[in-house]
């Protein structure tokens, strides 16, 4: 609880410090506050941990171990921040506020042991996220961005009550541990308590942008500004999946013979559409938005073989998509503003005029890719074992043509930098762009050279 506090309290700082004029405190002061909070949550790591505050709020390993990917990330994409904010606003700690924020709902989603504890997460993470991304009230795409996921974030939450209802109606509790006790004890499946976990996963599946539920993705996370797509992008999605999870492996994993069927469709037409159709973008930032939904279709394995190792999983993969996705957002976001546009013919020649650059993005690319030696392939490598693990024979081959169609998208971006020529400026690159990038390329490589370091956390 002592973290959620603390990132709760930071925001409110940080809009004083902007009310009274201090921009350049803003920084420090968030790093210092997020690197207070990684340690309170790490702190907790095994402390046998009990339900608190009534049962609604669980701080274990689980909690301990995605709060920390999030706030890491979250303090990775701020350090990028420092220049891209004060670009497009001269309010930058509204922006760093609303983020923190966002954030705070983020930690309840993986603490949460009670379902109206998850709502209240998923819906501070998401009123936020719609304010960030239309955030630059003068830009058309970012308003448009801010009304499709306002709507569509609304709808999905609409379903999401009316499953959390159901189930409440069926099992007399919003507890998880009462849920699960109300589940073991009754053999037969109650038709209420089947429709609230179908309406839930619908709910669930629009948060995370999972086809067919993942048609607001492309549009938002191209009309929004760049750096907030990296956070909804990395972040939200991570914790989102941790939720899921969550409430999955400790209430219905007896019940998985009627939920699965649906979630193994649900991930093949996920991995079909994303990678089908991020072969025809002709932009970089919307490749990416599908190239999002892509990857969630191979989280969605560990939902589906619930077991033991689906955390590990879920961490181990969400932690290299994050950090290979932040890369190439903050790649994007340097080539954006050089050229104005992000189509994969702005990269043209970035390999001859700005080789540091080009080789942190090939990096994000091979390991976005699942290429060995990344820690997108470790990823996918324990993605894979799972559905293999559990049988999925036929989900397995579906992945891996999936995963070979995606090399050709990601590696249009690499022949654009190295292969093809074209008159172009040098990029300056900050020392905060530096630090970042530099620190997710080696430890995209690190892991996956040595993917013990963090597969065994769990």
């Amino acid at each position: 609880m002592n973290t959620i506090i603390v990132i709760s309290v930071l925001p409110i700082v940080l809009l004083y410090l902007g009310l009274y004029k201090m921009q350049k405190a803003l920084l420090p002061v968030t790093v210092v506050g997020l690197l207070a909070a990684l340690g309170l949550a790490i702190a907790q790591w095994n402390t046998g941990a009990v339900p608190e505050y009534h049962g609604m709020i669980l701080f274990n390993n689980f909690s301990v171990i995605f709060s920390s990917v999030a706030i890491i990330s979250t303090l990775l994409i701020l350090l990028l921040a420092k220049d891209y904010f004060e670009k497009i606003s001269n309010h930058v700690a509204e922006y760093y506020a609303i983020i923190l924020f966002s954030l705070v709902g983020m930690i309840v989603m993986v603490s949460y042991y009670n379902l109206t504890m998850l709502f209240i997460g998923i819906e501070i993470m998401s009123v936020s996220l719609y304010i960030l991304a239309g955030i630059k009230k003068n830009d058309f795409a970012s308003n448009e961005a801010a009304l499709k996921y306002f709507l569509m974030g609304a709808f999905s939450t609409g379903f999401l009550l009316f499953g959390v209802t159901l189930i409440y109606g069926s099992t007399g509790s919003f507890g998880l541990e009462a849920i699960q006790t109300w589940v073991l004890d009754h053999a037969v499946v109650a038709p209420m308590l089947c429709a609230g976990i179908v309406l839930v996963i619908v709910g669930l599946c629009f948060k995370v942008g999972v086809a067919p539920f993942h048609f607001w993705v492309p549009d938002v996370y191209e009309g929004s500004p760049s750096l907030i797509t990296a956070f909804m992008s990395t972040v939200s999605k991570i914790a989102s999946f941790a939720a899921f999870l969550r409430l999955f492996s400790t209430c219905f994993p007896v019940l998985s013979n009627i939920w699965a069927p649906a979630l193994i469709v649900i991930a093949i037409i996920t991995l079909f559409i994303g990678n089908i159709t991020a072969l025809y973008q002709q932009t970089f930032k919307r490749m990416l938005a599908y190239s999002s939904v892509s990857h969630a279709g191979y989280l969605l394995f560990a939902i589906l073989a619930l077991g033991a190792s689906s955390t590990n999983t879920i961490f181990v993969y969400g932690t290299a998509y994050s950090i290979a996705t932040i890369t190439a957002f903050g790649a994007l976001i340097l080539v954006q503003q050089e050229t104005g546009s992000d189509s994969f013919d702005s990269f043209n020649g970035l390999g001859k005029k700005n080789p540091f650059l080009a080789l942190v993005l090939t990096i994000a690319m091979l390991s976005l890719a699942g290429i060995p030696l990344t820690a997108g392939f470790i990823g996918k490598f324990f993605a894979f074992n799972m559905v293999l693990g559990k049988m999925h024979i036929a989900l397995a081959i579906v992945a891996v043509i999936n995963a070979i169609i995606s090399i050709f998208y990601y590696f249009r971006v690499i022949v654009a930098m190295y292969f093809r020529g074209t008159e172009r400026e040098q990029i300056v690159v900050s020392p905060y762009y530096v630090f970042v990038l530099g620190f997710t390329a080696l430890a995209t490589i690190v892991i996956g050279v040595y993917p013990q370091l963090i597969s065994g956390l769990i």
